[in-house]
């Protein structure tokens, strides 16, 4: 293969990576992805979407999916007026293995029902 078809078979190579990020540098991640691969997403920007939930003692709130892919969300009193609705969000996600998957709220967004 020529140079010039090596250079246009490189740039489709990577179109289905830059087409995950939207223009401010935030990638669409869905939970499944979020729960079971954080360590490639940790210390970015994303958006996912799923139903808040919470639990008491001690307090905490996330959004999960159907299939219980979770997500925990900070800070607390931002995301808590959405209890039960289904919403989008946008924030800088991290992963440890002590604390879990956490998303610092930057952007959230009611998508109506659950």
């Amino acid at each position: 293969m020529r140079p010039a078809g090596l250079l246009v078979a490189g740039l489709f190579a990577l179109l289905p990576l830059s087409s995950c990020s939207n223009e401010e540098g935030v990638a669409e991640v869905p939970l499944p992805v979020l729960a079971t691969r954080p360590v490639a997403h940790d210390d970015s920007r994303v958006a996912t979407q799923g139903v808040v939930r919470r639990f008491e003692a001690p307090l905490h709130y996330w959004i999960e999916d159907e299939d219980l892919h979770r997500v925990e969300i900070f800070p607390h009193e931002r995301i808590a007026p959405y209890l039960g609705e289904a919403v989008r969000v946008e924030g800088h996600f991290r992963f440890s293995p002590t604390e879990g998957r956490r998303l610092t709220l930057e952007r959230v967004e009611p998508l109506g029902g659950e």
